[in-house]
């Protein structure tokens, strides 16, 4: 029987490297299904387990864990060992070989802390690789087929190492002009156009990826109403659960992105998530509103019941930590390295993204 705890269906940030005691009491009473970490979790490699150690021993139901762990500039762990290729230098590369070898590295060391779930790959076509709207250097491919044969080696390789996978951004960033970590990106396209490319990237992943996070982004050739995608029952239940067959987990990007902040109220935003049909919302960095996101849900009765049981399925798949030592970290961080001159050659091996060390202000998911 799946729990029946509404808390079951939040993914929570967590605020700090460690566990403080107010937090650890309100995520036991809480009871959060998953935790998301970022940059700011991360102070060393025997810190970074021990504190998803500590996560997992508060949780009465095995918790996701998971990280945006892509490449590149969204690579959470280069702040304490090597920085991978990102998705744009894998594609130019055009080596399905070295794809393979990122996935399954990066699945060997999400394992070695313990992680569970990757929040990748990134399914967006890049029509522009200079576009300002978050995606530069995380897509896979400038057309449908491109990207199905290259997030598809990732995404095979990773899930065989024992993470699970999330497709994003669902239904597509692609033609978006704005940023939705500050702004509703609101675009007009048509369904046919997108069935022809957005679309015939999700569709072909549908059966493939254990998760997708749904974006925010407001189509109006998908829903009538311009509510973004990850607020609306026509994008979620309508096009990705019936038409489209997806079975896995579905979970909405970060709630608390300007996209929704601007727009929605915090007990209208929860409730709507649900009834849209997500089985999971994101609240990655107002943690404290955790307790208020359950009890906003908690009133929704059976309507959590199909969330729920989605949850229950979604962990019956989760795959437990491998053994840690540093060693072992070094080995495998040893091997990221070298796929890292493998793709860029030694000289742009040695370089690192602009922002190399530092916890930006706005972290991309």
């Amino acid at each position: 029987m799946p729990s029946q705890n509404p808390g079951q269906l939040l993914l929570t940030g967590v605020p700090g490297p460690e566990l403080d005691p107010e937090t650890a009491r309100a995520f036991r009473d809480i009871q959060p299904g998953g935790f998301i970490l970022f940059g700011r979790n991360i102070k060393s490699p025997t810190q970074l387990r021990k504190l998803i150690d500590d996560l997992r021993d508060l949780s009465d139901v095995e918790p996701i864990i998971t990280i945006d762990q892509e490449g590149g500039r969204v690579s959470r762990l280069k702040l304490i060992g090597s920085e991978p290729p990102n998705a744009q230098q894998l594609r130019d590369k055009n080596d399905l070989a070295l794809i393979r070898r990122h996935g399954d590295i990066t699945g060997r060391i999400l394992r070695l802390f313990g992680f569970n779930l990757d929040l990748c790959p990134v399914l967006d076509i890049s029509f522009d690789d200079e576009a300002d709207n978050s995606l530069r250097g995380r897509c896979y491919g400038r057309t449908a087929a491109e990207v199905n044969e290259k997030a598809g080696a990732f995404n095979g390789a990773l899930r065989a190492a024992g993470i699970l996978s999330c497709g994003k951004h669902f239904p597509g960033y692609s033609s978006a002009g704005l940023d939705p970590h500050h702004e509703l990106p609101a675009i007009e396209r048509s369904r046919d156009l997108m069935e022809a490319h957005e679309l015939a990237v999700f569709r072909h992943f549908a059966t493939s990826v254990d998760s997708m996070m749904i974006g925010h982004i407001a189509i109006s050739g998908l829903d009538s109403i311009d509510r973004p995608a990850s607020l609306s029952p026509a994008i979620i239940r309508d096009l990705l659960r019936t038409d489209m067959g997806f079975e896995g987990l579905v979970m909405t990007d970060d709630l608390d992105m300007g996209a929704i902040l601007n727009h929605y109220g915090f007990e209208d935003t929860m409730r709507l998530g649900i009834e849209a049909g997500n089985d999971m919302l994101m609240i990655c960095h107002r943690v404290e509103m955790t307790a208020a996101a359950k009890k906003a849900i908690d009133s929704m009765g059976s309507k959590l019941d199909a969330a729920l049981e989605s949850m229950a399925r979604c962990k019956s798949r989760l795959a437990p930590p491998t053994p840690f030592s540093i060693e072992a970290f070094k080995a495998v961080d040893a091997e990221i390295y070298d796929l890292r001159v493998q793709v860029l050659g030694a000289e742009r091996a040695a370089e690192r993204s602009p922002e190399d060390g530092k916890r930006s202000p706005v972290e991309l998911y």
